[in-house]
């Protein structure tokens, strides 16, 4: 069961409060450059991302994302450091949503000045801690950055917002030690009813850093923790978008794109079932449809997975069947299975027709 929490709105995306969990993604291009940015942005939204953050991290930034949050297709969040003066100039410019964190603005009145004005806009805040950058008083104090520390300082800017009186607030705690991050969210969600956006930060390349990822947020998501992600990789951010709904997909919490199921190969196999897999997933990466797709390749469990899911094909020898909604609507020789089986779901989702579950 999902840990109940408050509510925040962050553009047209509802955070907690019992909402799906949304998939978000930060742009990797230098925010000065608006038309790279906004290229970027619009990749995203193809991938399904709902939420971007952008870098600001001076005054050209801050100018440039005022006319990209302008033009962008998503709601737009400025990730801020050190400079109230840059939160102040974003929110004037409309950005939905700020990450940052109240105790590296400086003085109090600095932070009084950022929630007056996110308070005017109905801007939430995220309080994002990071265990590579904790206060060093907290460090002298527990050594080095434990999950406690980090839940400490993470309650320790709550309280300053708290105080000033703002609660349209949400809070991320973050490392690239996966059970380090998964003991701070535990430990965070006992203490506060604020949704919380996670993530294991730094977590690697797109192949280390997904494998990271999934166990963490499948850890933390089986728990009922979290109303919001991001899937911090070192490669394309739209690779982030996809390894986050995969991970959804797999525990249930999300339907939107295709659920694809494919069998790892042995030598059963008589057709180039990889080449096979790679072709259909890719093309069918970016449709808007829910179907079940399995590419299968010998006898032994392939007609009974491709019979179950909504599309799918069983590889035999040079051929394989071709299944839809269970039932088997021809022979297809192997150079054009993929072709077929992509073309079924495309026309599927033309049609409008309902996968097999809502058949059934």
């Amino acid at each position: 069961m999902r840990k109940s929490t408050k509510q925040i709105t962050v553009g047209n995306i509802r955070i907690g409060g019992g909402a799906p969990c949304s998939v978000q993604s930060m742009c990797s291009t230098d925010t000065r450059d608006e038309a790279a940015t906004l290229s970027q942005i619009g990749r995203l939204a193809e991938a399904g991302c709902e939420i971007v953050r952008c870098a600001v991290p001076d005054q050209d930034a801050a100018v440039a994302l005022g006319r990209i949050k302008a033009a962008s297709p998503l709601p737009v969040i400025a990730d801020i450091h050190f400079d109230y003066k840059l939160a102040l100039q974003v929110l004037a410019a409309g950005v939905d949503g700020l990450r940052l964190n109240p105790g590296n603005i400086g003085e109090r009145w600095k932070v009084e000045e950022v929630v007056r004005a996110a308070r005017e806009r109905l801007v939430p805040i995220r309080i994002g801690v990071n265990a590579g950058s904790l206060e060093k008083e907290l460090l002298e104090r527990y050594g080095h950055p434990t999950a406690e520390a980090m839940v400490e300082s993470a309650l320790g800017h709550v309280r300053i917002l708290e105080e000033l009186g703002y609660d349209q607030i949400k809070v991320s705690l973050k490392a690239s030690d996966v059970p380090k991050t998964v003991e701070a969210y535990r430990l965070l969600s006992r203490h506060v009813e604020y949704p919380l956006h996670i993530g294991i930060t730094e977590a690697g390349t797109v192949f280390s850093g997904t494998v990271k990822s999934a166990v963490g947020l499948g850890i933390l998501l089986a728990d009922g923790i979290g109303d919001t992600l991001r899937v911090s990789l070192t490669g394309d951010p739209v690779d982030e978008v996809r390894v986050g709904y995969e991970i959804l997909k797999s525990l249930g919490l999300r339907k939107k794109g295709i659920n694809f199921v494919s069998c790892p190969t042995c030598g059963r196999c008589q057709i180039n079932l990889i080449r096979v897999a790679e072709e259909v997933e890719r093309r069918l990466q970016n449709l808007d449809a829910t179907f079940t797709v399995a590419v299968m390749g010998c006898v032994v469990n392939g007609p009974g997975e491709a019979r179950e899911a909504d599309f799918g094909i069983a590889g035999g020898r040079g051929e394989g069947l071709l299944f839809r909604h269970g039932e088997i609507v021809r022979k297809v020789p192997e150079d054009s299975l993929a072709d077929a089986l992509v073309d079924e779901v495309f026309k599927a989702a033309q049609s409008g027709t309902q996968h097999k579950t809502e058949v059934n």
